[in-house]
């Protein structure tokens, strides 16, 4: 069994005596707390911390990391407080076990919600010492390979969970030899008979290929020597989950996967990388389209390295990775090299590059937490930005900016700066005129054009990738929705309060202090977002400004005579005044107003049946008037009986087209063989500009009948 001793020895080879002597007096304070718990397997809960603290010695992490991991259950499972830890062993040691014990089981609704909220609270933690997720991980992979004593269905809980959020994050944080065991253990844990068939398949195809891979190995190995390259030649395993997915999506037997032979080739400097891989293309030709260079453009994880598929004797495909020792070491322990290096008291370029963008990741997701509604959104917006295949793009100035596969302009936009992605009007792409859906690639250079006051669309939801995007538009939407319906709730309370020949500004502070007290609500500009969205009702909140004022009890029952003006429209107002889909209001028409709870204002023509009967609720009812200057086009919808002949829809088209108008809609659906009935949906102006293009349409010759929809 392993025992503290033996870890001292191991941690003997990096780290001063004096810290040893600390995590072991970690690991005694931790055996005593523990002292009478036992793991589900039956050994003492101690055997646990002390395998976390191992594996992450093999990472070579520093003394406090150590400690942490003896003390992470601590809290939790012994009531032992984060004060008393932090008098014992120091503040930051204390910090790191709190944020890397697990929350205690909040009596939640929902698992899902349950493990959302210990993840936000990881993150949390993270963003005050990364360390606290390479503890996390370490904590989760020995429970991984000590899941068998649990019930089937739990472990399949772990696993998914672990998949899908744990093994993705090692993978971020490039600490490949984590991802790599979380993975396949994970796989073994959900489809153990799939996995153990692998396995099974695995010892066997690698027995057979014995030969054929020594030949390779020797060929690569003798063209370096012959060179004199310093380089040393592996064989590169694939492990089980890689093997089952690529079986599984790309719809390959187990031979075709396993034909495929992957070498990996160490060195000392990048200088001898490309010298290298010029001597494997000499050696065997390589496959077009197959080569990356990692070394010059490294992954968002720090994981640098050059890729190269050659055509092997008999057309076998072989892969090969060139790199040098530090960049094996960044593949394997990624982030924790940061801590490697620091041990050997040098600041390594590319430990420090992982740690800063390990940091730069931290942050985003504490932007991503700030935008998200609630803990589920957050989570899944993290799973959708955990390892998608990158793409590679720059900036005018020549930096380069990672995203993942599918991006769009508005990705990068957001990517660049959340005020950026807002503020986003039009860009150029390699100098050309984009739209803003543009799906992005490898090598282009984008320039983003912004402008004061600009907003961003509810339709971008429909196309962007990225979580941090997402997140930055939802919260954007939110955020001007409020904006848009405070005011509309001010222009509301207004109008009725004109009636008493009074204003909101006009009225004693005391007023409205008095009613939100009432009400319950924090202050005014709550209340006047929900007379914007329709929850409240303007003129019964005026009335009862008007009975406070007086000394009067609340009248609810009391409506004052509503005699003031319409409100004046103009289309522009944004997310709290909407137009009916149901009679296509236009400049022009009469209309009216509905209040409709948590939308706004739902704009209507005058005589739309759909409004009979609210016609007797001044509460839900009331009018409305066009601004004297519109800008915007409006939809109006069409149904015209006509003629089947060839060519109608381009004529139809070519006519609204020279009206100046847009048909955002057709449809036709034939009557019979010689009538047709087309469905057209305009953008126009206003109801004079529907008057000119139903005036074009009717006199041509094979048009019966026009009628507007939604009379």
């Amino acid at each position: 069994m392993f025992t503290i001793d033996d870890l001292a020895d191991r941690l003997g080879g990096y780290l001063p005596q004096s810290e040893i002597q600390q995590v072991k007096r970690a690991f005694y304070y931790a055996e005593q707390a523990h002292d009478g718990q036992r793991r589900r397997s039956g050994e003492p809960y101690v055997t646990h911390p002390l395998a976390v603290a191992n594996i992450l010695a093999n990472m070579h992490m520093d003394h406090q990391s150590l400690m942490a991991a003896m003390l992470h259950d601590v809290i939790e499972d012994t009531g032992v407080a984060k004060e008393a830890l932090a008098e014992q062993f120091g503040k930051p040691v204390a910090e790191l076990v709190d944020g890397v014990s697990k929350l205690t089981q909040i009596a939640f609704e929902d698992k899902a919600v349950a493990q959302a909220e210990n993840f936000q609270k990881m993150v949390l933690a993270m963003s005050r010492d990364i360390r606290v997720i390479i503890v996390k991980l370490a904590d989760r992979l020995h429970n991984m390979r000590t899941l068998g004593a649990l019930r089937p269905e739990k472990k399949r809980r772990i696993a998914r969970e672990t998949l899908e959020i744990y093994a993705r994050i090692a993978s971020r944080l490039g600490i490949n030899t984590i991802r790599v065991e979380l993975e396949d253990l994970s796989f073994q844990a959900l489809h153990p008979m799939r996995a153990e068939r692998i396995k099974r398949a695995v010892s066997s195809a690698r027995g057979h290929r014995r030969s054929t891979i020594r030949q390779v190995q020797n060929s690569l190995q003798q063209s370096l020597d012959d060179e004199r390259l310093p380089g040393t030649v592996i064989g590169r395993q694939k492990h089980l989950l890689s093997i089952y997915k690529k079986m599984r999506d790309q719809r390959k037997s187990f031979n075709e996967i396993m034909d495929v032979f992957g070498f990996r080739i160490i060195t000392d400097d990048v200088d001898s990388c490309y010298r290298i891989l010029g001597v494997v293309h000499n050696l065997y030709k390589p496959v077009p389209g197959r080569f990356k260079d990692y070394i010059a453009i490294p992954k968002a994880n720090g994981y640098q390295s050059l890729h190269t598929t050659l055509f092997g004797s008999g057309g076998m495909p072989i892969e090969v990775q060139i790199r040098t020792r530090e960049m094996e070491a960044m593949a394997n322990n990624g982030i924790a090299a940061h801590w490697l290096y620091k041990a050997g008291q040098t600041d390594h370029p590319i430990a420090e590059g992982s740690h800063a963008r390990a940091r730069a990741w931290v942050k985003g997701l504490l932007e991503m937490q700030r935008h998200a509604g609630d803990s589920l959104e957050f989570i899944e917006h993290v799973k959708n930005d955990l390892f998608p295949d990158d793409i590679y793009v720059f900036t005018p100035k020549g930096d380069i900016m990672e995203l993942p596969q599918g991006a769009t302009v508005i990705d990068f936009a957001y990517s660049v700066h959340t005020d950026i992605g807002n503020g986003c009007i039009a860009c150029r792409i390699d100098r050309h005129l984009a739209p803003l859906s543009t799906r992005l690639e490898s090598g282009q250079t984008l320039e983003i054009i912004t402008a004061p006051g600009a907003r961003p669309n509810l339709a971008w939801l429909n196309f962007v990738v990225t979580a941090k995007a997402r997140s930055a538009i939802r919260h954007a939407l939110k955020h001007q929705q409020h904006t848009e319906a405070v005011q509309l709730g001010r222009r509301l309370l207004n109008k009725s309060l004109a009636d008493f020949e009074t204003s909101l500004e006009e009225l004693p502070k005391g007023l409205d202090t008095t009613l939100l007290d009432e009400l319950d609500l924090k202050n005014e500009e709550t209340l006047l977002e929900s007379i914007g969205l329709g929850t409240r009702v303007a003129h019964v909140i005026a009335r009862r400004l008007m009975d406070l004022q007086h000394g009067e009890a609340a009248a609810p029952g009391a409506h004052p005579e509503r005699q003031h003006g319409p409100i004046v429209i103009s289309g522009a107002e944004g997310m709290v005044i909407k137009f009916a889909r149901c009679c296509h209001p236009l400049p022009g028409d009469p209309v009216v107003g509905h209040l409709s709870v948590g939308k706004g204002i739902v704009v209507h023509r005058a005589e739309c049946r759909n409004l009979q009967e609210l016609k007797g609720d001044p509460e839900k009812l009331f009018p409305l008037e066009w601004a004297e200057q519109i800008d915007e086009d409006f939809p109006v919808a069409l149904r015209l009986e006509v003629e089947s002949r060839r060519g109608l829809v381009a004529e139809l088209a070519g006519l609204v087209t020279d009206a100046d108008a847009n048909i955002e809609r057709i449809g036709i659906e034939e009557r019979d063989a010689r009538l047709a009935t087309v469905n057209l949906t305009l953008a126009v102006r206003s109801r004079v500009h529907l008057a000119r293009i139903i005036k074009r349409l009717r006199n041509l010759s094979h048009v019966e009948r026009i009628t507007r929809v939604g009379n």
